[in-house]
């Protein structure tokens, strides 16, 4: 599932400036390769079945499609520590589920 190689990718910038905020407040290269990925992910939601979606509704899809609308839209009024938040609580939790999903997938077949 591409949405995993993604939140992978977060998970590597974060790693790689220390998950510091501090950076991430102020280096925007950091920021942009995070905000992309997030772009990517809410992109990739909206191409997934309405099966998968209806069979993982604990997960909030329309959020993350909307969470991408908002990045693309937002014309650098995105709210940095919103993002923050996003980047390291909710990524990786979508991360776990995108692999149980994966892991019951293969079970059934």
């Amino acid at each position: 599932m591409k949405i995993d190689s993604y939140c992978q990718r977060i998970a590597d910038n974060l790693a790689r400036y220390h998950n510091d905020f501090s950076a991430f407040e102020t280096d925007y290269m950091f920021q942009d390769a995070c905000c992309m990925c997030i772009v990517q992910i809410g992109e990739l939601v909206s191409q997934l079945s309405d099966e998968i979606k209806a069979a993982n509704r604990a997960i909030p899809w329309r959020v993350i499609k909307d969470t991408r609308n908002f990045y693309v839209h937002a014309y650098g009024s995105i709210d940095i520590p919103s993002v923050w938040n996003t980047l390291v609580q909710d990524i990786p939790a979508l991360r776990i589920a995108c692999r149980d999903i994966l892991n019951h997938e293969s079970e059934d077949n």
